[in-house]
């Protein structure tokens, strides 16, 4: 593992930023500009102080304007996907379905019993681990060979796999990511814990405000609403077909062509509708194609709460979109390790294989169970085809945004599907607000993939026929 911050690289650097957080937490009481005060202030030990005073008070928002880069290399997908849970933070991550991933090494747990104590014969598990990774890495390279595509042999891929990922994060949501990372109940899996453990040391050189803060908050390791629910939830959970609506804002449509009017005119909402009653069913949708155009400020007025089985593999595809929030499942207890996804380029050419890996999988982990290890060194048995259950809240314009993106053919075929099936559901009660759902050959009659383009739009553009 490796944390490097980047683009701050000197004192004079550090004075900068600090100068522009204390500025913030003076603007609101201070005669003058902001450029007054940014002139007048320019005790560093005096700025720090002050920041400090204002954080005690409550008043965090100031340190978000204290913005941090970071190089983060040889991570597993668990820190991967757990820092991406932090809606307020940003990610780069390289593609899984791009680059052969069969040499980039995997992480090593130390193993431990449920007390937290190292087992005695660590060395010779290691050994049965490290054989084991070796076996599915190779797996996944036999599938490459066999002429499989990357991004369908990654469902292999154990999450112990090598990340490399750029993350962008402003303070205040370090601070707590920290915090949550090395204090509370992620902290149990070692590897987070080491994770938080190099972001407080980049924090204390380079957020100096916040040390003392963080040191004073007390651990809190026990997730006491598990406590309580384990005597309830006995059964195994079930994997869904296909995603489900759960729940939705009343009149979809309506509401957002309503909110049109209350923008623009102030109407109060009963003389909206008044006049959305009277506008006619073209002008309607007309109205809705021109709002998807522009600022999509009255999208955001409707919202629809989802349950979609995904797998690992394509968990990010779905988590790396902010404006939502989605409720992913922790990775202990354990998921259902022989729930998981068969990409079709398999099931035609090498299933048996497939079938066996996971098998095999299933029952090294059992292995390691018997060996009294507890569930948090385990969780790196998961393999990237395993699938969860998630749910999610989405907008109604964060759903035309990933909609957009990911019913295009280029997107992943697992990603499409579900999309698909989304907007197929959404479209039977909104039939209006469905069609701005979709990639941009559809909605908008351009597509932005250039060479890579699927064609698709010379079609839609009627340049071409469709064959039949």
């Amino acid at each position: 593992m490796r944390i490097e911050l980047l683009g701050q690289t000197n004192k004079k650097d550090l004075e900068e930023k600090i100068k522009i957080v204390s500025t913030a937490g003076r603007l609101s009481r201070y005669e003058g500009t902001v450029f007054d005060i940014l002139e007048k202030f320019n005790d560093y030990e005096k700025n720090i102080n002050l920041i400090k005073r204002i954080i005690k008070m409550g008043h965090e928002s100031i340190t978000d304007h204290d913005y941090l880069v970071f190089a983060i290399q040889d991570v597993s997908p668990i820190i991967e996907q757990t820092i991406i849970e932090e809606r307020y933070s940003s990610f780069t991550i390289k593609s899984r379905r791009e680059v052969n991933f069969s040499q980039v090494g995997y992480y090593i747990p130390s193993f431990k019993d449920e007390n937290g104590n190292l087992l005695s014969n660590q060395e010779e598990i290691k050994e049965k681990y490290c054989n084991h990774m070796k076996y599915l890495f190779d797996s996944y390279q036999k599938i490459v060979d066999l002429g499989i595509p990357v991004e369908d042999a990654r469902f292999v891929l154990p999450y112990s796999y090598h990340s490399n990922i750029i993350m962008g994060i402003d303070a205040h949501t370090l601070k707590r990511m920290i915090v949550d990372f090395t204090k509370g109940i992620k902290s149990n899996i070692d590897e987070v814990k080491e994770f938080g453990q190099e972001l407080y040391q980049i924090m204390c050189a380079n957020v100096p405000y916040y040390k003392d803060i963080i040191d004073e908050i007390e651990e809190s390791k026990i997730d006491k609403t598990k406590l309580i629910l384990d005597e309830y939830a006995k059964e195994n959970y079930k994997i869904l077909d296909k995603p489900i609506l759960l729940n939705s804002f009343n009149n979809i449509d309506e509401s957002i062509i309503i909110s049109a009017l209350i923008r623009r005119y102030q109407y109060s909402y009963n003389q909206a509708k008044a006049i959305y009653d009277k506008i006619d069913s073209s002008t309607r949708e007309q109205l809705m194609h021109l709002i998807y155009n522009g600022d999509q400020k009255e999208l955001t007025q409707v919202s629809f709460q989802f349950e979609i089985s995904i797998s690992l593999a394509i968990l990010t595809h779905i988590t790396r979109h902010r404006s939502h929030m989605p409720i992913i499942p922790d990775f202990v207890p354990i998921h259902d390790l022989k729930q998981y996804q068969i990409p079709l380029t398999i099931k035609n050419k090498c299933l048996d294989l497939y079938n066996e890996i996971y098998d095999k999988n299933y029952e090294i982990y059992n292995e390691f169970k018997k060996l009294g290890i507890r569930e948090e060194d385990l969780i790196y048995f998961h393999l990237s085809g395993n699938m969860v259950n998630i749910l999610t809240n989405i907008d109604g314009k964060t759903l035309a945004w990933i909609s957009r993106l990911r019913i295009c053919n280029k997107a992943q075929w697992e990603i499409r599907a579900i999309f698909t099936e989304i907007r197929k559901i959404v479209k039977e009660i909104a039939p209006i607000y469905g069609t701005i759902l979709g990639p941009d050959c559809e909605t908008r009659r351009v597509c932005h993939e250039g060479k890579e383009s699927c064609g698709k739009i010379k079609y839609l553009k009627g340049d071409l026929c469709e064959e039949k």
